[in-house]
């Protein structure tokens, strides 16, 4: 179980429990933080699930595969530490893990 700071483009912050072995995406949804749309359902198809991940947590992180920078092109506004939500898995080690959201996904 990881906390989970989401912070809305607007500064409103969303802290949760995500479950080891969800997506960042998937905590999002669960606990109904809005500004990740999620269309693909987390195939990697799309780019609705778009944060920027702190800058302190990018290397925790890791760096976006081959397919997810593909995805990446679609986005809106993306900087180096843009990443995929559905992409990044959650476990211990992303505890007090901080995304922030775009101002919207398409």
């Amino acid at each position: 179980m990881a906390s989970i700071t989401y912070i809305e483009h607007d500064g409103t912050e969303h802290v949760v429990d995500v479950k080891s072995g969800l997506s960042v995406m998937e905590g999002a949804i669960r606990n109904n933080v809005p500004g990740i749309d999620a269309d693909c359902g987390g195939a990697c198809a799309c780019a609705t699930c778009h944060v920027y991940v702190d800058e302190a947590w990018r290397e925790a992180t890791g760096k976006p595969s081959a397919m997810e920078e593909s995805m990446l092109d679609f986005a809106e506004e993306v900087e180096a530490n843009s990443r995929l939500s559905c992409q990044i898995r959650v476990s211990d080690a992303l505890n007090g893990l901080i995304v922030r959201l775009p101002e919207n996904q398409h």
